[in-house]
């Protein structure tokens, strides 16, 4: 046991993190719309999950440097490097900024699931002693500092989803035959394309690129180690991507109507299977939005260090102070009076338009010897890589096409 915790890295890290209240809102929408018709998307999600974050813990390890580091010092044109570091700071710190507002509700939504929530009115918030408890807790945890510490409750954290989701799943007494179909069997109508974009975009996260090729380093700093990671790495995304398919399969449970969110879904299976379902799911959505209040505001610090060439790391008083203001925004827009559901799923669909700008970013990276070396792309993995790019970039204009036909 000792051993495979020793083993244990950053791979649960980003598996933490895109097992967020955006997963588990989007996955459920998926089961309760489409049952088991969109569970292709999530298996191919997940095989581009791991070879993207393959590629960003191999930059992270051989290079020892943050994918955002990487790029600034490769881009050699004075004009295109600021137009990089302002796209991707944009998108990733004011992007996570957003995120960690639904981050924080998810974890509320748990915890009100089953608890009665304590609301202020002021004005235009309404303040929930929930909000503040979570990033609290968030604060609480960054401010150590210590990287060890937060690997340890991300597995502790990472085992509790599994278990809730995976077992409320199990207690649903899927159709097997069903799942295999949804699994193997791709559907994709016009009406089914927005949900396909936003569970590729809950799972593979483009802010986790960043944050996984930084965090490498603060674990592991030899090339023979990357094995360990790549193992770790797969295993860990792996389970997150059962986690996930376990979410739409318990909301693909016949009968279940009117459910929007997972809060909702908790309620929903309550008179189906008793509490049980529903605290398995409410205790999950709590993990969930927990583990996704750390990392979104943690990815945000590493990608403004990598953009301005920050030295030092988790204890320099920079550093705290990005990840600090996120959470404090976080708390702020979480308090508004805006319906939170909505607001993750365009989240989680803006992710899956960013992604093959981001994806791009990191495969030219990886292609390059003067970073690389030796362990640069092999053909092999510029082919994996290549299609998943052009998959990401057809799922993306084709919802923009979509959108632009509804208008």
């Amino acid at each position: 046991m000792k051993n495979w915790l020793n083993n244990v890295g950053p791979g649960v890290l980003v598996s933490a993190a895109f097992i967020g209240p955006g997963t588990v809102t989007v996955c459920t929408l998926a089961g309760v719309n489409f049952q088991y018709a969109l569970l292709w998307a999530l298996l191919l999600s997940i095989i581009a999950c791991i070879v993207l974050q393959e590629m960003a813990a191999r930059l992270g390890i051989i290079a020892q440097k943050g994918l955002s580091e990487c790029i600034r010092d490769e881009i050699k044109t004075p004009s295109l490097r600021k137009l990089a570091i302002v796209l991707i700071f944009s998108a990733i710190v004011i992007g996570n900024a957003a995120y960690e507002a639904g981050n924080i509700t998810g974890a509320v939504l748990g915890i009100t699931s089953v608890v009665t929530p304590k609301y202020y009115d002021i004005g235009f918030f309404s303040i929930n002693l929930w909000s503040i408890a979570v990033g609290a807790i968030a604060f609480g945890l960054l401010s150590l500092g210590n990287y060890k510490i937060l690997e340890r409750v991300f597995i502790g954290l990472v085992l509790v989803m599994s278990v809730s989701f995976v077992v409320t799943a199990i207690i649903t007494n899927p159709d097997l035959t069903k799942i295999f179909k949804g699994l193997f069997l791709p559907e994709l109508g016009a009406d089914k394309i927005l949900t396909v974009i936003a569970l590729v975009g809950t799972t593979v996260v483009p802010y986790n690129l960043f944050l996984h090729a930084s965090l490498v380093g603060e674990k592991w700093n030899k090339s023979s180690q990357l094995p360990i990671a790549r193992k770790e790495l797969i295993v860990a995304i792996a389970l997150g991507g059962l986690v996930s398919m376990a979410i739409v399969i318990t909301s693909a449970v016949p009968g279940l109507t009117n459910v929007n969110s997972a809060a909702d879904l908790a309620q929903g299976l309550k008179p189906l299977f008793g509490d049980f379902a529903g605290w398995f799911i409410g205790v999950g959505l709590l993990a969930a939005g927990i583990t996704s209040s750390i990392t979104a505001p943690l990815a945000a610090a590493y990608v403004v260090k990598g953009c301005l060439g920050w030295q030092g790391g988790l204890k320099t008083f920079k550093f705290k102070l990005v990840w600090a203001s996120i959470i404090l925004l976080g708390v702020t827009f979480s308090s508004l009076k805006l319906n939170p559901i909505e607001i993750i799923r365009f989240a989680q669909i803006a992710n899956g338009l960013l992604l093959p700008i981001i994806a791009i970013f990191l495969f030219w990276i990886v292609n390059r010897s003067s970073v690389l070396g030796r362990y640069k792309n092999n053909k092999v993995q510029n082919i994996l890589g290549m299609i998943i790019i052009i998959i990401a970039i057809f799922l993306g204009a084709k919802s923009i096409y979509t959108v632009f036909q509804s208008l």
